[in-house]
């Protein structure tokens, strides 16, 4: 495939890649930013959700990519760009000199992704995950463990915002998500749909090991700090995680990996 040079930091053929940093701040329209090269693989790949739609990688990274950039679909342009001028598209220095532009995939109903998943199976629901690192880890652990899906209430930030998108090394882009207009709205889908909903929250009685793997399940879990709302910890099955040292609480992607590990491996 023909490399097209970039000379010029201000070429229309790559504004789409322009000031990243203030862009993932006001969205692309569908779009997104992939970066690095882990990334970059999972959306060239068969299993990603989401079309690739350019690639942009720095002059000297070129040749030693070459087996990437011969996986791009025909019509997939590939640009390239000195270091200098790639930093200055990008508006901060770029170390690891490779960038994708991809498309999401197309908006799910929450409904319409439940009736669709197995009999069997475990997801991952979340409520009120504002930070991109969290969002991204969660995906990750929901990938790692074989969830089926990650579903989000409306106060979840995007996945495909460029930085959750890296720490879910591209686990954003495979894993099937859809968002409810409410946590209540979230619970409600997945009971109708008969799942059992597992709430992870500190002050539970009941640990999480007594939890068995089987059937339709989903992990919940909310924002570190606050956590669920009592309202929805009253009306679930809500389970904890024993802790020494007087410490009440982890980190949401270190719960959420020991909550699914529980469910899909230990817990079977």
């Amino acid at each position: 495939m023909a490399v097209q040079f970039i000379s010029d930091p201000d070429d229309p053929r790559v504004a789409a890649y322009r000031d990243i940093r203030e862009r993932d701040l006001t969205g692309r329209q569908g779009l997104f930013v992939a970066e690095g090269e882990v990334v970059l693989r999972t959306l060239l790949s068969p299993a990603s959700l989401c079309a690739p739609r350019s690639l942009l990688i720095a002059e000297n990274r070129l040749e030693a990519q070459a087996d990437l950039i011969a996986q791009a679909p025909e019509g997939v342009p590939v640009y390239g760009a000195s270091q200098a001028v790639l930093d200055r598209i990008a508006g901060f220095p770029l170390h690891r000199g490779l960038l994708g532009l991809g498309e999401k995939p197309p908006a799910r109903s929450l409904e319409d992704l439940l009736a669709d998943l197995p009999e069997r199976c475990a997801i991952l629901a979340c409520s009120g995950i504002g930070n991109h690192d969290n969002m991204g880890g969660l995906f990750r652990n929901a990938a790692a463990f074989g969830a089926a899906a990650v579903l989000r209430d409306e106060r979840c930030c995007d996945p495909f915002y460029r930085k959750a998108i890296r720490v879910s090394v591209g686990a954003v882009l495979r894993t099937p998500s859809a968002a409810a207009a409410s946590l209540e709205a979230l619970v409600a889908a997945l009971e109708r749909e008969r799942f059992e909903v597992i709430a992870l929250s500190p002050g539970a009685r009941e640990p999480l090991s007594a939890v068995r793997g089987g059937g339709r399940q989903a992990v919940l879990v909310g924002s570190e700090g606050p956590g669920l709302p009592q309202e929805a910890l009253t009306r679930l099955r809500t389970v904890g995680i024993p802790m020494a040292g007087g410490f009440d609480s982890l980190n949401v992607a270190v719960t959420s990996a020991l909550a699914l590990h529980q469910v899909t491996v230990a817990g079977r």
